[in-house]
């Protein structure tokens, strides 16, 4: 289980590092925010 969890805290480290280097200005990455909440606000629908 342990190994389980280092493995997706890894996954999610390196989807947020992406994340933030694909948006080049703080505007740009509360967009990001913006889209991610509305995502899941729908799925949660």
């Amino acid at each position: 289980m342990q190994k389980l969890k280092k493995i997706c805290l890894i996954l999610l480290l390196a989807m947020l590092a992406f994340k933030l280097a694909g948006c080049n200005t703080f505007y740009g990455f509360g967009e990001d925010v913006e889209a991610g909440g509305k995502a899941i606000k729908n799925a949660a629908e």
